[in-house]
């Protein structure tokens, strides 16, 4: 007869006098290679997905340095100082802006004309896109992939229990116990790493499509400076 009950660290489950404990622990011990390896890709999963979370915090850095440099550029640029502009684009190297505007500014100073100051605008937009954008395509992959790496693991569960019970020849929770841990932890963590995954890749593709705009904008309004440069 099977009785249960539930206490405030866990569920315990009694059958035939034999205690099985559903903590992480316990479910650990009843799962089989396969399904241990499942969670194992899982945690590599999640801990990669976390370490380029961190890296784009430079996000905010670059935000705030850009929100600093762009009054204090367009200021310089105003008064006809190019080489104080390019000194505030070299102390601001976080800012997406300052190396783009930095390039364009190097460029015309160097004598290189509009044209090729607009060339190295597009060039110097298109590195600093790539850099933003490193490692969130990651995110989007791991987003897709997790939930089904998890069901890989609930159907090798589900075989497992299936195997339990055959060899145990009964159909009781001690014949199933090891394949129910499997199936639930597998399904949890696949979708534990896949939700945060998704969400945090939306939210830094929203930052990057800012970004190339505001690197637009900035260059469109330093090409239309160069060219009062140029014909004065």
């Amino acid at each position: 007869m099977l009785t249960a009950k539930l206490f405030p660290l866990g569920l315990w489950l009694l059958q035939q006098g034999e205690v099985i404990a559903f903590d992480p622990i316990s479910m650990w011990r009843l799962m089989g290679w396969p399904a241990r390896l499942v969670v194992v890709l899982l945690f590599v999963m999640s801990a990669w997905s976390i370490g380029v979370m961190i890296d784009r915090l430079a996000f905010s850095t670059a935000r705030k340095q850009s929100r600093q440099f762009a009054p204090l550029v367009a200021g310089a640029l105003k008064d006809g100082k190019i080489d104080e502009a390019i000194s505030i684009a070299d102390h601001n190297k976080h800012s997406h802006l300052a190396k783009v505007v930095g390039s364009g500014l190097q460029e015309f100073k160097g004598g290189g004309g509009v044209e090729a100051s607009r060339r190295a605008l597009e060039r110097s937009a298109a590195i600093v896109h790539a850099e933003l954008k490193r490692g969130i395509g990651g995110l989007a992959t791991i987003g897709a992939t997790a939930p089904f790496v998890g069901l890989f693991g609930t159907v090798v569960g589900i075989i497992n229990a299936f195997q339990g019970i055959a060899q145990a020849k009964a159909t009781g929770l001690a014949a199933v116990a090891g394949g129910i841990a499997e199936a639930l932890v597998a399904t949890a963590i696949g979708l534990f790493v896949a939700v945060p995954a998704v969400w945090m890749f939306n939210y830094f593709t929203g930052k990057v499509e800012s970004f190339d705009v505001e690197m637009d904008n900035s260059s469109s309004e330093l090409v239309d400076y160069f060219i009062k440069r140029a014909r004065q």
